[in-house]
């Protein structure tokens, strides 16, 4: 499973795990990634979608497709077809 959210395209990134000595190697962010059914009334159906948690706490507050309409606003592409 790609740790990829499906509406924000967070991504994993790398940096560097620093021990009280200073030393310094390498490590992975992942994001936290959850796998949600989204019901959408507009549409009357289900929506499954990989998504970070951060987005899912701004979906419940806007609402799926009032979400998806903010990010067309902002330029992202989402690729979610609905």
């Amino acid at each position: 499973m790609s740790k990829v959210c499906n509406l924000t395209g967070k991504k994993p990134i790398s940096g560097n795990n620093v021990s009280h000595s200073n030393r310094k190697t390498k490590r992975r962010f992942v994001p936290n990634i959850q796998k949600k059914r989204f019901f959408v009334p507009e549409l009357g159906k289900f929506v499954t979608l990989k998504v970070s948690t951060s987005a899912i706490r701004t979906i419940n507050k806007l609402g799926l497709i009032n979400y998806l309409k903010k990010l067309e606003a902002k330029g992202v592409d989402h690729g979610v077809k609905l």
